[in-house]
């Protein structure tokens, strides 16, 4: 009993190492930005967050320009991604034959292990040019009479932007969002479908009153993976958003996201307030994942409570 109390002991001390290890590496992250992005906030103050000024020469900079690159890629994307790759979650395990299972699963996972650099490459030779000949064009022509809209899709057609960055990453995260939608999918217990078919009701309404409320944890989870994915990527968006410090209102003209600001300049940062800002940089990468991590955390709690769980 003494060996068994022991062992017993010893595991519960080493998983409460490796738990509190995860918060001192976080809290070690956060204090490292912190402390790398004083100079910089103390020099711009607030003004760094509302100015979309960069200039190493002059040492002006602000974060501006590259938060609304981020937000704006990341929306794009997930405004794509979302729906097809919960389409395809639904095809899978609820319409797909048996024997077309499996190719489809292995594509989505074949594309989930694509390293971004690849995407990128494919993304500036193959995708930016068919962008800036044939979609682009049309996008400009079908929205030139709609105001508003004809000043979002204003030319001329570059082929790289924020647009072709949201694409892109929409690609990247869409096999995230499938695979894990799919899972939980597989775990709706056959006997509340079956009761919902005979019932009288079609496949998309089993999908919509069963499927959907009972994953909607795992479905917004994997929503949010995805999200994190679209947040910090960094050479696939580097390759194709055109890496313009500047805020245009049309998404087809070129821009920068956080992650490929840092990427792009921090080899090159001279004198501590250049590096300073890309560090700070950093930090509100960070602080946008935290919100966003919270946001879905707040929505999951009220949907519960909603739902009476």
């Amino acid at each position: 009993m003494r060996r068994f109390k022991a062992g017993d002991a010893t595991f519960r001390g080493l998983t409460l190492g490796a738990a509190l290890l995860v918060l001192l590496l976080l809290g070690g992250v956060i204090l490292s930005l912190i402390h790398g992005s004083i100079p910089a906030l103390s020099t711009f103050g607030f003004g760094f967050l509302a100015s979309q000024s960069w200039n190493p020469v002059t040492e002006k900079f602000g974060a501006l320009a590259p938060i609304y690159g981020t937000i704006v890629t990341s929306f794009i994307a997930l405004l794509i991604a979302v729906p097809v790759g919960i389409g395809i979650a639904i095809f899978l395990t609820e319409l797909c034959p048996p024997w077309l299972k499996r190719p489809i699963g292995v594509a989505i996972e074949l594309l989930a292990g694509i390293p971004s650099i690849i995407y990128g490459i494919w993304g500036l030779f193959v995708f930016a040019p068919f962008f800036q000949t044939t979609i682009q064009p049309f996008l400009i022509d079908v929205f030139a009479p709609i105001p508003v809209l004809n000043s979002l899709f204003a030319g001329p057609p570059y082929g790289i932007g924020v647009l072709t960055a949201g694409f892109i990453l929409a690609i990247m995260v869409l096999p995230f969002i499938t695979s894990i939608t799919r899972d939980v999918f597989d775990t709706v217990p056959p006997v509340l479908k079956e009761a919902t078919y005979g019932l009288g009701c079609t496949t998309s309404e089993v999908v919509r009153k069963v499927v959907l409320p009972y994953t909607r944890v795992g479905v917004i989870g994997g929503v949010m993976l995805g999200l994190g994915r679209a947040l910090g990527e960094t050479m696939a968006v580097t390759f194709v958003i055109g890496n313009a410090h500047k805020i245009s209102a049309s998404i087809m003209a070129p821009g920068t996201t956080i992650s490929a600001s840092i990427a792009n300049e921090f080899t090159e940062a001279v004198g501590d307030l250049y590096t300073s800002s890309l560090i700070a940089l950093g930090l509100i990468l960070f602080v946008i994942t935290f919100i966003v991590l919270a946001a879905a955390r707040l929505l999951l709690m009220r949907m519960n409570v909603k739902a009476g769980n």
